[in-house]
C-alpha cells in the first residue's frame, strides 16, 4: 500500500509546499492557475493543479486526491501512472481550450477526473472487484456529480466537467487492460 501513495502523495506534497509559502511570505500566485485560450495563461496546464485559493480549498482536495489516488494505485497499478498523467494534463488542456476567461486553479480536475475513472472503470471492465471499487466511490464520493453543473460561477465547474470527462475517456479507453 505505501508504494500505492508515492505519486499522490508527491502532488498533495507540492500543493502544500506551494500554498506554505504563498501564505508565509504574503504571495498570491494564482496568475499560475490557467487563463484559457491565453498563451500566458497555458502555464496553468502545468501549475493550476498546485495552486489554491484558501486553506479550505486545499483540504478539500487533498483528502479525494489521497484516497481517490490510493485507490487508483493499489487496485490498478498495470494503468495508474498513465490514468493519474491523463487526469493531471488532459483535464487542464481541454480547461485552457474550453474554460471561461479567468484564473482556473486547484486539483478537483484530477479529483474529478480519478473519481470519474474509478465509477466508469467498473462499469465498462465489469468484474467483481472493478464493480465494487465504483460501487464504494459512488457511495463515498457521488456527491461530486453536481459540481459539474454551474451552479456556483466563482467554482471552475469546467474543471470539474473535464476531469470527469478525461476519467471517463480513459476509463473506457483502458477497460480492456488486465489488472
Amino acid at each position: 500500500m505505501q508504494a500505492s501513495a508515492i505519486a499522490p502523495l508527491r502532488l498533495v506534497f507540492l500543493m502544500w509546499l506551494i500554498f506554505t509559502i504563498e501564505y508565509f511570505l504574503h504571495l498570491d500566485l494564482g496568475f499560475l492557475g490557467i487563463y484559457p485560450l491565453n498563451l500566458r495563461g497555458a502555464v496553468g496546464i502545468l501549475t493550476a493543479p498546485m495552486i489554491h485559493g484558501n486553506f479550505n480549498h486545499l483540504l478539500s482536495n487533498t483528502v479525494p486526491l489521497l484516497a481517490l489516488g490510493g485507490t487508483l494505485y493499489f487496485f490498478y497499478p498495470s494503468v495508474a501512472s498513465r490514468v493519474f498523467l491523463q487526469s493531471y494534463f488532459f483535464t487542464n488542456i481541454l480547461v485552457w481550450v474550453f474554460g471561461r476567461p479567468f484564473y482556473h486553479i486547484g486539483a478537483s480536475g484530477v479529483v474529478y477526473a480519478l473519481a470519474s475513472f474509478l465509477v466508469l472503470y467498473g462499469f465498462f471492465h465489469r468484474n467483481f472487484k472493478t464493480v465494487i471499487i465504483s460501487l464504494i466511490v459512488v457511495v463515498v464520493y457521488g456527491g461530486l456529480v453536481f459540481g459539474v453543473l454551474p451552479i456556483n460561477q466563482s467554482i471552475s465547474w469546467e474543471s470539474h466537467l473535464m476531469g470527469a470527462l478525461v476519467g471517463g475517456v480513459s476509463a473506457y479507453l483502458l477497460s480492456r487492460t488486465k489488472n
